[in-house]
């Protein structure tokens, strides 16, 4: 495998293993507010995936894409997606639970792997598309395998 495709897979790696921990966050609020505090379910899933995104964005900037791309840019970006993204799970959340009857947990799984594979796409190829490697950590680990390099 060479450099280029071997730095996309870890790079895959990382989004998978933050947005698991993201999901993890998505799944434990939503079940505070649904559960315990008896919010509404729309309420519910909107705040937890608000949270979610937030982690997910902060750790994949800074550690999977590794941009020094402009932050509310970013940010901006992201929330565009969301803009389109949120709505329209929210009425297949509709869908799955009210029409269909399935399990709530099982239909904010379901979004929750759809939004996994259409933001790590949306950012690899959107939000951080020209700036990837670009921030200090990345140009660190490249002098050091520029040094390795010429020794």
């Amino acid at each position: 495998m060479d450099a280029d495709r071997r730095k996309e897979l870890m790079r895959a790696v990382k989004f998978t293993l933050f947005s698991i921990s993201a999901g993890v966050i998505e799944i434990v609020s939503f079940a505070l507010l649904n559960e315990t505090l008896n919010l509404p379910y729309h309420v519910s899933y909107i705040t937890a995936l608000a949270l979610s995104v937030l982690w997910n964005f902060t750790l994949n900037r800074e550690l999977t894409f590794r941009s020094a791309n402009n932050v509310p840019k970013a940010m901006l970006l992201v929330a565009l997606f969301y803009c389109v993204f949120t709505p329209l799970t929210g009425w297949l959340e509709h869908v799955y639970t009210m029409t269909l009857g399935w399990n709530e947990y099982v239909a904010t799984g379901l979004n929750m792997a759809l939004n996994f594979v259409t933001e790590f796409l949306y950012d690899r190829f959107v939000v951080f598309r020209d700036s990837i490697d670009t921030n200090d950590l990345a140009q660190k680990k490249q002098m050091k395998q520029m040094k390795e390099d010429v020794k």
